[in-house]
């Protein structure tokens, strides 16, 4: 028994960013050491996801995670108790083999994750390092990541104001991290401002902090978020890129049509959608397309990486995580990069597993936050020591947002110009014909 083994594990009901419950955890190691988490929840999750366990019932209309927060400090920390935290990925295999199903819908992916993440911020204060350097591979050095910052939301994160879920500024022409954040901020007041004087409302916050006014098309975000570049005194494409996270996944109607509520439920197939995403495209700088097509539609993905895979797009619903989804995506060419939510798989060392996976292939990775948040920066230091190049949390406001922001600003200014920032390099789109590792 050494110093670093896994002696006590506590947990608790907590609130994350939307006041929807969510696990807390703290793990005790026998030398003194702890570490604590809470973990996050999406409003918009893919069926393919890990499950969370949610207790039903009357209370917190049936969202509490009691039963999570039990199984946390029984069954899961039986199976863990002794084990060494220095080995993260001996935890986390043995997290996992506490529950059959392969979604870990039994003990519930929300509290396999809350002691998952809770033992490796505990090994980190047992060597008295930051997450960043624990988590990185040997050799390695942190790498501060390319920021995606929400901009305007609709979807399931904004009342489904527009159909499209989110558009977010890419600052490709920052020099640093720091200018980076600056530049997004500039550009999300000055896209708060274009709207004012077209008369919405920028009352309304999105869940991910960004701003969620009611537009007549989908299309007219992208005017709206070019001209809000544009007050900032950026210019849109050598400063500011445009990511849009389509989501398609949310207003697939069971005939396979997807239908734009937004626009008369104008409806299209995947074809003429692709082909809608290619002119928004071909008149906006649009550097990134997420979730472009449905979670299952192999085919159309493949489609459209051929059509428009000279930019990034990206699986986050498509690939959820899962390292088997990805390597059938990199056998059938469909995207050319991951989004990575740790939730979405249950265990850090999984996910560790995707980027590795992707950065093998050529894919470009994005760790990603979730819609309901934490005041948490863990994920921050998972994107430096991960190396992923890219990461996105949400807007420049709302504490569960800036954190994440902060957490690097943190970084950045003690490491000084000994720290390498991915800059637009990071989302340069990779290649999806190398040989699958």
């Amino acid at each position: 028994m050494t110093h670093t083994a896994i002696r006590e594990i506590t947990a608790w009901e907590g609130l994350d960013s939307r006041g929807k419950p969510t696990v807390g955890c703290e793990v005790l190691l026998d030398g003194g050491a702890r570490g604590q988490a809470y973990v996050p929840s999406g409003a918009s999750t893919g069926r393919h996801e890990a499950r969370e366990l949610r207790d039903g019932g009357t209370r917190y209309a049936g969202q509490g995670v009691r039963r999570a927060v039990s199984n946390a400090v029984t069954v899961l920390a039986e199976a863990v108790r002794g084990v060494d935290a220095l080995d993260l990925r001996a935890v986390d295999a043995a997290l996992r083999a506490t529950d059959a199903t392969p979604h870990l819908g039994t003990v519930g992916a929300n509290a396999v994750l809350a002691v998952s993440v809770a033992t490796a911020l505990a090994a980190a204060d047992a060597q008295r390092i930051p997450l960043y350097r624990l988590v990185a591979a040997a050799g390695d050095a942190p790498l501060l990541p390319l920021p995606m910052v929400n901009i305007i939301s609709g979807g399931a994160h904004a009342g489904r104001s527009i159909d499209v879920q989110d558009f977010l500024a890419v600052p490709v022409g920052a020099r640093s991290f720091a200018e980076a954040i600056e530049y997004s901020a500039r550009v999300r007041r000055g896209t708060a401002e274009v709207l004012a004087e077209q008369g919405h409302s920028t009352a309304l916050v999105a869940d991910e902090g960004g701003l969620g006014p009611a537009l007549p098309t989908n299309r007219g975000a992208l005017d709206v978020l070019v001209a809000g570049i544009e007050r900032a005194g950026l210019q849109p494409g050598s400063d500011i890129g445009i990511a849009v996270d389509v989501a398609a996944t949310q207003f697939l109607a069971q005939d396979g049509h997807y239908v734009l509520a937004a626009e008369g439920n104008r409806r299209l197939s995947a074809a003429e959608l692709v082909e809608e995403l290619a002119g928004w495209c071909e008149q906006y700088p649009i550097i990134s397309l997420e979730d472009a097509l449905g979670e299952d539609d192999w085919v159309g993905w493949a489609q459209a990486t051929e059509r428009l895979g000279h930019r990034q797009l990206l699986g986050d619903d498509f690939f959820v995580t899962d390292a088997e989804r990805l390597r059938r995506g990199i056998r059938d060419k469909a995207a050319n990069a991951v989004l990575v939510k740790p939730n979405q798989t249950g265990t850090l060392s999984d996910a560790h597993t995707v980027v590795r996976l992707a950065h093998d292939n050529g894919y470009r990775t994005v760790l990603s936050a979730r819609s309901g948040e934490t005041e948490d920066a863990w994920l921050a230091d998972l994107a430096l020591g991960w190396r992923t190049g890219q990461i996105k949390v949400g807007s420049t406001m709302r504490s569960e947002r800036t954190a994440k922001w902060n957490r690097l600003l943190q970084i950045e200014a003690q490491l000084g110009p000994d720290i390498e920032y991915a800059g637009a390099a990071g989302i340069s789109a990779g290649s999806s014909d190398r040989a699958l590792a």
